[in-house]
C-alpha cells in the first residue's frame, strides 16, 4: 500500500492543484476545454484562499485533490498515476467525516466518476441537459447522507408499555 497524506492546500499548492485540473481535462476529450492552464491554476488559488481544499500528497508532492465549501464538492481530482490507489477514496472519506451530507455535479459523459460515486454510497437524484455548466454537457447532481446509526436495545432489556 502506498502511503500519502492529506493536509489542508497552501497557496504554493496552487500550481500543483492547477497542473491537475489541467491534465485531467486533457484526458477527457469530450470535455471541451474552457479554460487556460493560467486561469485553472488562478482559479485553483481562489478555492485555497478561501480554504475548500484539501491536498493529497506522496512524497511531498501533491498527486489529488478535493475542492468543498461545507456540503458541496466543487473538485475532485488525482493523478493519473496516482490513480487506483485509494487516494480519491481517502480525499472523499474525509469530507464524509466533516459533513453529514454532501452534494456534487458529474458530466453525464464520466461514466467512471459515476460508478466512483455509487460506490461510495452516493445516489444520482437529478439530472440536467448542461445549460447550468460552462461545458453545456448533460450533467448528474449527487448525494450522499450520513446513515443514522441503527438503533440496538441493551442486551436484556425488556419491552414495556
Amino acid at each position: 500500500m502506498i502511503e500519502f497524506t492529506i493536509s489542508p492546500a497552501r497557496s504554493l499548492d496552487a500550481g500543483a492543484v492547477g497542473n491537475i485540473l489541467s491534465v485531467s481535462n486533457d484526458l477527457m476529450p469530450w470535455l471541451p476545454r474552457v479554460h487556460s492552464a493560467a486561469e485553472e491554476i488562478k482559479y485553483a488559488g481562489d478555492m485555497i484562499e478561501a480554504g475548500w481544499v484539501k491536498v493529497a500528497k506522496i512524497d511531498n508532492k501533491v498527486v489529488g485533490f478535493i475542492a468543498r465549501h461545507e456540503s458541496e464538492v466543487y473538485a475532485l481530482y488525482v493523478l493519473p498515476e496516482a490513480q487506483d490507489k485509494g487516494i480519491g477514496t481517502a480525499l472523499l472519506e474525509d469530507a464524509k467525516g466533516e459533513c453529514d451530507k454532501l452534494g456534487l455535479w458529474s458530466y453525464e459523459a464520466n461514466g467512471v466518476a459515476a460508478i466512483f460515486y455509487e460506490l461510495r454510497g452516493f445516489v444520482s437524484v437529478d439530472r440536467t441537459n448542461g445549460s447550468g455548466n460552462e461545458a453545456g454537457l448533460p450533467d448528474i447532481r449527487f448525494e450522499w447522507t450520513r446513515k443514522a446509526p441503527e438503533f440496538k436495545p441493551a442486551r436484556g432489556a425488556r419491552k414495556t408499555g
